[in-house]
């Protein structure tokens, strides 16, 4: 059962899968269980064309399933029963399904305060599932909220060819036209819109790890590993922005390992250091 969810959640992320690793091995369960339910709702809305009978046919299992149907979906029955061990809010998941739907009609974003919008729904709450699972306190949440937000918003960077090719524009069109362009083409000001974009990706980076103390040590590893491996996609980016419209730029798994096990020693050492400095 866990085979199958464990990957599912492979196929859908090689950065966040390899450093769930070092998790231990009950809460990276639990993480590998939320994965693979919003990879699953998140498959249908990205496939080409968009599965959307299948979509809204899930939509409808998952509200059997939280009655207590069993539907015979395992991705379902794992979520479904995390969600109530863990707390998770009704809100939430409805915020999340609600911004899957969205993708199946909305295309272009105009302005940014909709794409944030739409982050809440698509990314921010996931931060909140994860807050949960690993039982970090309450004024972590808005950390949590803005570490999501950062991630999904360089996504949206990193993305741009496979987003074109889906017929979306998730980069908002009023920072393109800022820069003079109105098509997403290496022509003169796209390297500087990008790299606005990548600058105000790392605002919201700055600002979730502000909340990096609220995460335990065992826990603060893979979430430090993944933060670093998407600092590092976006200075790559920002080197080179045209490589955006040719390539999905994207660290190897040994750099993600290795990555982690640098974090491994390094996050023992700073909160010893600050213990003894306190």
């Amino acid at each position: 059962m866990i085979e199958k969810l464990n990957e599912i959640f492979k196929k859908g992320s090689v950065t966040y899968y390899n450093s769930s690793y070092f998790f231990p091995p009950r809460v990276r369960e639990d993480v590998t269980k939320l994965y693979a339910f919003v990879r699953v709702f998140d498959d249908l809305v990205d496939n080409v064309p968009q599965k959307v009978e299948e979509f809204y046919n899930l939509r409808k299992l998952y509200y059997l399933q939280k009655k207590g149907y069993d539907t015979g979906n395992i991705v379902l029955k794992n979520f479904v029963e995390l969600s109530e061990k863990k707390g998770f809010e009704d809100s939430w998941v409805e915020a999340f399904l609600d911004a899957m739907e969205s993708d199946i009609y909305k295309k272009v974003y105009y302005k940014i305060d909709e794409l944030l919008n739409y982050m809440y729904g698509s990314a921010e709450v996931v931060g909140l599932f994860m807050a949960k699972i690993l039982n970090l306190p309450e004024e972590s949440m808005y950390y949590a909220r803005m570490l999501g937000r950062a991630m999904q918003f360089l996504n949206f960077i990193r993305d741009v060819e496979e987003d074109l090719y889906l017929g979306r524009q998730y980069l908002p069109v009023e920072d393109m036209e800022k820069f003079g362009i109105s098509r997403m083409e290496c022509v003169q000001g796209f390297d500087e819109f990008i790299r606005f974009e990548i600058n105000r990706y790392f605002e919201f980076e700055k600002e979730a790890e502000i909340g990096f103390k609220f995460i335990p040590s065992r826990y603060l590893v893979p979430i430090k590993t993944a933060s670093e491996m998407y600092k590092w996609t976006a200075m790559r980016i920002k080197k080179s922005p045209c490589i955006v419209l040719s390539k999905k730029v994207k660290p190897k798994r040994n750099k993600i390992v290795i990555t982690a096990l640098k974090n491994f020693a390094g996050v023992y050492i700073w909160r010893s250091l600050n213990l003894i400095t306190r």
